[in-house]
């Protein structure tokens, strides 16, 4: 453990999180690598997008008629948390406003994250509170843990498959320049799997924004994987980027803006609007399977 990261397990799964926005830095079983280590061609590894997921139209928040510049999936995943908890199996984080996430989100805010490892699973929980208490707080948040990909080194990347706990029938969404196109295109998903190969990210992320699903299965079929749940978050991006080892499975509570977007901050699909003194929750966990 240091000042900048906490690393905690249980035995059985092992994890370690920089205060650096509160990321994901590690996940190992077993002696094996879960979590993608970062680098060429993404240097991320698991990023907390708060409080947007993914774009806005000319990257312009507009509050109250006035335009705020703030960058693809928000300010969060660049900023340094204050550690309110570490011990031996987690570890608890604070983000809350300052004058320079005002100039960008004008919202007083706190955002707490919350590690923990029992049972050999890893629970990310998150809180957002408004604290203000004359104006609604209007956020989207979304997870973006990226696994390896391959699970095996010697096992090549279409053998591997997402199983969705349900069938996903409804047609996915997509990105064009990083917003959301109108149209919905027919699921790559037959039934409740989806065979994985990177062709399938050609045109960015899959998005899943009917999900029927609240967890699934990545796995080489008969081979290893990681059973994934979530709560409080209705849609799932799946992206990897090209020539990177890794695959994100990401719940979302958000999306990025619609193409021609020009609608107050508010209005974004998926953004939550919490009262003064509201929370709101939203969890994932993942385990080996």
């Amino acid at each position: 453990m240091t000042e900048d990261t906490h690393t905690f397990g249980d035995g059985r799964l092992a994890a370690s999180v920089r205060a650096h926005g509160a990321e994901l830095c590690a996940l190992r079983a077993n002696g094996r690598d879960l979590l993608w280590a970062g680098g060429e061609p993404w240097r991320r590894q698991s990023p907390v997008l708060f409080p947007i997921v993914g774009r806005l139209v000319d990257d312009a928040a507009w509050v109250d008629g006035q335009a705020y510049r703030m960058t693809q999936h928000g300010f969060a995943r660049d900023c340094t948390f204050r550690w309110l908890e570490r011990d031996e199996t987690g570890c608890r984080l604070e983000l809350s406003d300052t004058e320079a996430t005002r100039r960008v989100y004008p919202f007083a805010f706190s955002l707490v994250i919350d590690y923990r490892i029992e049972q050999g699973r890893l629970r990310v929980g998150y809180c957002v509170t408004n604290p203000d208490a004359t104006r609604v707080l209007p956020a989207s948040l979304g997870a973006h843990p990226a696994f390896v990909w391959p699970l095996s080194p010697d096992v090549p990347k279409d053998r591997h498959v997402i199983e969705f706990d349900q069938p996903e029938p409804e047609g996915v969404r997509r990105l064009k320049g990083g917003l959301l196109l109108p149209d919905s295109f027919p699921t790559p998903v037959r039934g409740r799997v989806l065979h994985l190969d990177e062709s399938l990210f050609a045109a960015d992320a899959l998005i899943l924004d009917r999900l029927a699903s609240t967890g699934l299965t990545y796995r080489i079929p008969d081979g290893p994987g990681l059973r994934l749940t979530w709560e409080g978050f209705p849609q799932l991006g799946i992206w990897m980027k090209p020539g990177g080892d890794f695959l994100c499975i990401e719940p979302w509570h958000g999306m990025a803006s619609p193409v021609g977007f020009k609608g107050d901050f508010s209005t974004r699909p998926g953004v939550f609007h919490l009262r003064p003194g509201q929370e709101w929750r939203a969890s994932w966990q993942v385990g080996c399977i």
